[in-house]
């Protein structure tokens, strides 16, 4: 009797990026479309979502260092989508959308939308299905095993 032992082969960490890369390319090309990258899509929704909010307590919504929400959200302040507003007191501040913010989300739920279904299309709702079902379980299992790699992604839609 022949049994054989199935090994992974090659770099799991490079198969994964490369996997990453190329659905980010997907997304992003379709977000470039109404003006968003899709970390400012994903900020974006945050705030629409939780704001006003603090921007410590955002932060660790999105799990992400203080230092890196602060330059994510330059960009979108500078483009009226986002205020920094006066907080409870004169130290705090109150991070919320605007009106032309929650436009612009709207505007840009319909290209996530576009993006997640031919994507969907393009790989079948059933290697989607499957690919989800493998990520969570792969996730649920590194839990606790080393660093939260998860600074800057999040999907608040």
């Amino acid at each position: 009797m022949n049994s054989t032992v199935l090994q992974p082969q090659g770099c799991t960490n490079l198969r994964v990026r490369q996997l990453m890369r190329r659905i980010g390319q997907h997304y992003d090309a379709e977000m470039a479309r109404c003006g968003l990258k899709t970390t400012q899509y994903s900020l974006l929704s945050y705030i629409v979502k939780l704001g006003p909010i603090r921007p410590s307590e955002l932060a660790q919504a999105m799990q992400m260092t203080p230092s890196t929400l602060s330059r994510n959200l330059q960009p979108l302040v500078a483009a009226g989508w986002v205020v920094l507003g006066a907080g409870t007191d004169a130290r705090s501040r109150l991070v919320q959308a605007t009106e032309a913010g929650h436009d612009k989300r709207r505007e840009a739920q319909r290209h996530w939308k576009v993006a997640q279904q031919t994507l969907n299309a393009q790989l079948g709702p059933e290697r989607v299905v499957a690919l989800h079902a493998l990520i969570d379980e792969s996730l649920s299992l590194l839990q606790g095993s080393g660093d939260d790699d998860t600074e800057g992604e999040g999907d608040a839609s």
